[in-house]
């Protein structure tokens, strides 16, 4: 595993990947007419013990990328290399003797759990798949990692239904941790739970991260959570990465235009500072990933946008040390420029 430039080891490289979903028509003869774009030309390295955390709009293909990260969908072109082993040329045998080490926290934590298991069963099943110890080792294997995230052994009999929903979270959390796995893609563990639940299950993930030297894509909608948890952040749109940076780099002086309309989109907790601040409100609804905008994809939504973003692909180039981002218009003295059509957080009430 090749270092990176701050010297840091690279877990996991990502090289142009892409995940097109075909589009049919006819019963009969069906035939693809399209395809639907959710993962178009991403690239991006985790290191070893970071949490890389992904934000963006709703079907930008956050969720997408991190299964195909994983393998769970086969790309249409690319490559994911995971300790210098290029999963997408690896049989489904193959993929099989790797799986302990990559694991996923799913989003729908009641879905996710066989309504029919007990917790001792659903938690110790990834260790009776791949026949890893006796019966007797794998009880108390579970006994072990109920503990580890806050859970009570007693409650090995109980099923899914019988816990809340940050209670199941910790189940799958417990599930994903079975194998000893090193890298753990976490795809909105926390969007369905209450604000103070999800606080508990973030920091349940950062002290799981610190004992066990976990490495995390930590997938959501909530930018407090993510620049909370994350080290790195990368922002998705329309299945492309807009901008990637460390997380106080992207916070202060985010460079794409999308990201400051984010970040701009975020409450202040200081009533006199939010009504003096500048909002960047966006215009319309994300283009179809079916049909994607020519040039940047994000142009049809741009105030900012000029001819060279409507017929030219911007370049992801590194504009900063360690900060990448798609733009036309970013410079190094700040970046894409919040129009003067802002508005007062004040003046939307």
């Amino acid at each position: 595993m090749a270092p990176d430039k701050s010297g840091n080891e690279v877990l996991v490289r990502v090289e142009n990947l892409k995940k097109y979903f075909p589009i049919r028509r006819g019963f009969i003869f069906s035939r693809e007419v399209g395809a639907v774009k959710a993962v178009d030309d991403v690239s991006l390295d985790i290191k070893r013990g970071e949490t890389l955390g992904v934000v963006g709009e709703s079907g930008c293909g956050k969720s997408t990328t991190g299964r195909v990260i994983l393998q769970l969908h086969r790309p249409t072109s690319g490559h994911v290399f995971f300790e210098d082993v290029d999963l997408t040329t690896l049989s489904h045998a193959e993929m099989r003797i790797l799986r302990p080490k990559m694991q996923m926290i799913f989003q729908d934590s009641i879905a996710s759990l066989n309504p029919r298991h007990s917790v001792g069963k659903i938690v110790g099943e990834p260790l009776r798949i791949h026949g890893i110890g006796t019966e007797r080792a794998v009880h108390d294997r579970v006994v072990e990692l109920l503990e580890l995230v806050g859970l009570k052994s007693a409650w090995l009999k109980r099923f899914p239904h019988e816990f809340s929903g940050g209670q199941r979270q910790r189940i799958n959390i417990a599930r994903a941790l079975a194998l000893n796995p090193s890298f753990i893609v976490a795809d909105e563990p926390i969007s369905a739970l209450d604000v103070s639940i999800q606080a508990q299950v973030v920091n349940l993930l950062k002290e799981l991260q610190a004992e066990l030297g976990l490495t995390y894509l930590f997938i959501a909608h909530d930018l407090s959570m993510v620049r909370h948890i994350s080290d790195r952040v990368a922002v998705m749109y329309l299945g492309k990465v807009m901008e990637l940076a460390s997380r106080n780099n992207l916070f202060q002086t985010p460079l794409h235009p999308y990201t400051q309309s984010l970040i701009s989109a975020v409450p202040v907790p200081r009533p006199k500072q939010e009504r003096q601040r500048r909002r960047f409100i966006l215009k319309g609804d994300p283009p179809s990933p079916s049909n994607p905008p020519s040039g940047c994809v994000f142009h049809t939504r741009c105030p900012l946008a000029e001819e060279q973003c409507i017929t030219t692909v911007p370049e992801f180039r590194e504009l900063r040390p360690n900060h990448f981002v798609a733009c036309h218009l970013a410079d190094l003295e700040g970046g894409s420029k919040i129009p003067e059509k802002t508005v007062l957080a004040s003046e939307l009430n």
